[in-house]
Protein backbone atom coordinates (compact mmCIF):
# COMPACT_ATOMS: atom_id res chain seq x y z
CA UNK A 1 0.00 0.00 0.00
CA UNK A 2 1.03 3.31 -0.29
CA UNK A 3 -0.01 6.39 1.55
CA UNK A 4 0.53 10.56 -0.34
CA UNK A 5 1.50 13.71 1.54
CA UNK A 6 -1.43 16.08 0.55
CA UNK A 7 0.45 19.19 0.99
CA UNK A 8 3.45 17.92 -1.15
CA UNK A 9 2.54 14.72 -3.17
CA UNK A 10 5.34 12.75 -1.34
CA UNK A 11 4.55 9.01 -1.57
CA UNK A 12 5.28 6.58 1.62
CA UNK A 13 5.69 3.20 -0.21
CA UNK A 14 5.34 0.37 2.30
CA UNK A 15 6.60 -2.43 0.31
CA UNK A 16 10.10 -0.13 0.09
CA UNK A 17 10.09 1.42 3.41
CA UNK A 18 9.30 -2.25 4.76
CA UNK A 19 7.11 -0.38 7.80
CA UNK A 20 3.32 -0.47 7.80
CA UNK A 21 2.33 2.95 7.45
CA UNK A 22 -0.09 2.40 11.13
CA UNK A 23 3.69 1.42 12.43
CA UNK A 24 4.87 4.71 11.85
CA UNK A 25 4.97 6.63 15.11
CA UNK A 26 2.08 9.45 15.73
CA UNK A 27 4.96 12.20 15.56
CA UNK A 28 6.61 11.06 12.03
CA UNK A 29 6.32 13.74 10.05
CA UNK A 30 6.81 13.65 5.79
CA UNK A 31 10.51 13.86 5.05
CA UNK A 32 9.47 16.59 2.27
CA UNK A 33 7.09 19.05 3.79
CA UNK A 34 7.56 17.89 7.52
CA UNK A 35 2.83 17.70 7.35
CA UNK A 36 2.26 15.28 9.83
CA UNK A 37 1.21 11.74 9.53
CA UNK A 38 -2.71 12.30 9.44
CA UNK A 39 -2.30 14.48 6.11
CA UNK A 40 -1.53 11.26 4.51
CA UNK A 41 -4.11 9.72 2.42
CA UNK A 42 -3.81 5.63 0.90
CA UNK A 43 -3.76 5.75 -2.52
CA UNK A 44 -6.77 4.00 -3.86
CA UNK A 45 -7.57 1.96 -7.34
CA UNK A 46 -9.99 3.68 -9.83
CA UNK A 47 -12.53 1.54 -12.22
CA UNK A 48 -9.59 2.23 -14.69
CA UNK A 49 -6.94 0.44 -12.55
CA UNK A 50 -5.57 4.21 -12.01
CA UNK A 51 -4.40 5.64 -8.62
CA UNK A 52 -7.04 7.73 -7.15
CA UNK A 53 -7.16 9.68 -4.49
CA UNK A 54 -10.74 9.49 -1.98
CA UNK A 55 -12.14 12.81 -1.30
CA UNK A 56 -13.52 14.31 1.72
CA UNK A 57 -17.39 15.24 1.69
CA UNK A 58 -18.39 18.60 0.98
CA UNK A 59 -19.49 21.40 3.14
CA UNK A 60 -21.65 24.63 2.90
CA UNK A 61 -20.29 26.45 6.19
CA UNK A 62 -19.62 30.33 6.23
CA UNK A 63 -15.81 30.26 5.48
CA UNK A 64 -14.30 32.74 8.03
CA UNK A 65 -12.99 35.97 6.76
CA UNK A 66 -9.09 35.43 7.09
CA UNK A 67 -9.59 32.22 5.32
CA UNK A 68 -10.84 33.86 2.43
CA UNK A 69 -8.51 36.79 2.75
CA UNK A 70 -6.05 33.87 2.19
CA UNK A 71 -7.63 32.27 -0.41
CA UNK A 72 -7.70 35.22 -2.56
CA UNK A 73 -4.19 36.06 -2.01
CA UNK A 74 -3.28 32.83 -3.80
CA UNK A 75 -5.78 34.18 -6.27
CA UNK A 76 -3.64 36.95 -6.90
CA UNK A 77 -0.44 35.13 -7.26
CA UNK A 78 -1.82 32.82 -9.84
CA UNK A 79 -3.50 35.86 -11.71
CA UNK A 80 0.57 37.53 -11.89
CA UNK A 81 1.90 33.86 -12.65
CA UNK A 82 -0.21 34.17 -16.29
CA UNK A 83 0.43 38.15 -16.39
CA UNK A 84 -3.21 39.30 -15.87
CA UNK A 85 -2.51 41.87 -13.58
CA UNK A 86 -6.14 43.44 -13.70
CA UNK A 87 -7.35 40.08 -12.46
CA UNK A 88 -4.62 39.81 -10.28
CA UNK A 89 -5.29 43.42 -8.43
CA UNK A 90 -8.95 42.70 -8.39
CA UNK A 91 -8.02 39.45 -6.01
CA UNK A 92 -5.46 41.95 -3.99
CA UNK A 93 -8.18 43.87 -2.94
CA UNK A 94 -10.41 41.15 -2.14
CA UNK A 95 -7.47 39.51 0.26
CA UNK A 96 -7.47 43.01 1.47
CA UNK A 97 -11.32 43.73 2.21
CA UNK A 98 -11.21 40.45 4.25
CA UNK A 99 -8.29 41.04 5.55
CA UNK A 100 -9.82 44.36 7.46
CA UNK A 101 -12.95 42.18 8.24
CA UNK A 102 -11.19 39.37 9.93
CA UNK A 103 -8.85 41.93 12.13
CA UNK A 104 -10.26 41.10 15.58
CA UNK A 105 -12.81 39.05 14.82
CA UNK A 106 -10.66 36.06 14.65
CA UNK A 107 -8.72 35.07 17.68
CA UNK A 108 -6.33 32.14 18.62
CA UNK A 109 -9.34 30.75 20.88
CA UNK A 110 -11.18 30.59 17.06
CA UNK A 111 -8.21 28.61 15.85
CA UNK A 112 -9.50 25.06 17.11
CA UNK A 113 -11.84 25.68 14.54
CA UNK A 114 -9.24 25.90 11.80
CA UNK A 115 -8.00 22.31 11.22
CA UNK A 116 -6.95 20.68 7.97
CA UNK A 117 -10.38 19.29 7.64
CA UNK A 118 -12.05 22.57 7.97
CA UNK A 119 -9.59 24.67 6.19
CA UNK A 120 -9.63 22.30 3.24
CA UNK A 121 -13.78 22.19 3.05
CA UNK A 122 -13.83 25.49 2.77
CA UNK A 123 -12.20 25.60 -0.90
CA UNK A 124 -14.24 22.85 -2.46
CA UNK A 125 -16.41 25.36 -3.80
CA UNK A 126 -13.65 28.05 -4.72
CA UNK A 127 -11.82 24.78 -6.84
CA UNK A 128 -15.58 24.11 -8.08
CA UNK A 129 -16.15 27.89 -9.42
CA UNK A 130 -12.66 28.04 -11.03
CA UNK A 131 -13.16 24.74 -13.32
CA UNK A 132 -16.48 25.97 -14.31
CA UNK A 133 -14.70 29.38 -14.97
CA UNK A 134 -12.01 26.76 -17.34
CA UNK A 135 -9.57 29.52 -15.17
CA UNK A 136 -6.67 27.66 -15.31
CA UNK A 137 -4.33 29.85 -13.36
CA UNK A 138 -6.77 30.32 -10.46
CA UNK A 139 -7.28 26.45 -10.38
CA UNK A 140 -3.28 26.69 -9.52
CA UNK A 141 -3.92 28.84 -6.87
CA UNK A 142 -6.57 26.70 -5.60
CA UNK A 143 -4.47 24.53 -5.90
CA UNK A 144 -1.70 25.96 -3.76
CA UNK A 145 -4.34 27.27 -1.47
CA UNK A 146 -5.65 23.70 -0.57
CA UNK A 147 -1.79 22.37 0.27
CA UNK A 148 -1.39 25.76 1.87
CA UNK A 149 -4.50 25.78 4.10
CA UNK A 150 -3.56 21.71 5.06
CA UNK A 151 -0.30 22.90 6.51
CA UNK A 152 -1.42 25.95 8.49
CA UNK A 153 -4.40 24.02 9.88
CA UNK A 154 -2.23 21.07 10.56
CA UNK A 155 0.76 24.00 12.45
CA UNK A 156 -2.45 25.79 14.15
CA UNK A 157 -3.32 22.04 15.57
CA UNK A 158 -0.02 21.28 17.34
CA UNK A 159 0.00 25.05 18.20
CA UNK A 160 -2.89 23.87 20.68
CA UNK A 161 -1.05 21.02 21.66
CA UNK A 162 2.14 22.60 22.61
CA UNK A 163 1.36 26.18 22.46
CA UNK A 164 5.37 28.52 22.30
CA UNK A 165 7.01 25.44 22.64
CA UNK A 166 6.50 24.51 18.95
CA UNK A 167 8.54 27.29 17.62
CA UNK A 168 11.34 27.24 20.81
CA UNK A 169 14.05 25.87 18.77
CA UNK A 170 13.18 26.97 15.04
CA UNK A 171 12.26 29.68 12.87
CA UNK A 172 8.87 30.28 10.97
CA UNK A 173 9.41 30.58 7.20
CA UNK A 174 6.75 31.50 4.42
CA UNK A 175 7.28 30.93 0.71
CA UNK A 176 6.81 34.42 -0.79
CA UNK A 177 5.25 32.94 -4.28
CA UNK A 178 2.32 29.84 -2.71
CA UNK A 179 2.28 31.18 1.41
CA UNK A 180 3.16 27.59 2.43
CA UNK A 181 4.35 27.52 5.86
CA UNK A 182 7.42 25.51 6.91
CA UNK A 183 9.03 25.75 10.43
CA UNK A 184 12.28 24.63 11.16
CA UNK A 185 16.50 26.26 11.71
CA UNK A 186 16.36 27.07 8.16
CA UNK A 187 13.77 27.41 5.26
CA UNK A 188 13.10 23.73 3.07
CA UNK A 189 15.67 24.10 -0.10
CA UNK A 190 12.77 23.62 -2.49
CA UNK A 191 8.95 25.18 -1.63
CA UNK A 192 7.13 21.57 -1.41
CA UNK A 193 3.68 23.39 -3.46
CA UNK A 194 5.07 25.57 -5.94
CA UNK A 195 8.77 24.81 -6.25
CA UNK A 196 10.91 28.02 -6.36
CA UNK A 197 13.39 27.78 -4.49
CA UNK A 198 14.41 28.01 -0.62
CA UNK A 199 15.22 31.63 -0.95
CA UNK A 200 12.14 32.57 -1.74
CA UNK A 201 10.99 32.35 1.57
CA UNK A 202 10.60 34.81 4.21
CA UNK A 203 11.55 34.48 7.79
CA UNK A 204 8.65 35.84 9.96
CA UNK A 205 9.96 38.07 12.61
CA UNK A 206 7.60 37.77 16.43
CA UNK A 207 5.15 40.08 15.75
CA UNK A 208 5.05 40.48 11.73
CA UNK A 209 1.16 40.21 10.27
Amino acid sequence: MKYICQVCGYVYDEEAEGIPFSELPDDWACPMCRAPKNLFEAEEESDDGSAAIAEGPESFEKIPAGVLSAIFSNLARGAEKQYRSDEAGLFRKLSASFSAKAEGTESIEDASTLNSDFLERKLKAVRNAAKNASDRGALRAVTWAEKVARIVGSIIERYMKEGEDLLRYSDVWVCSICGFVYIGPEPTGICPVCKVPGWKFERIEGGDA
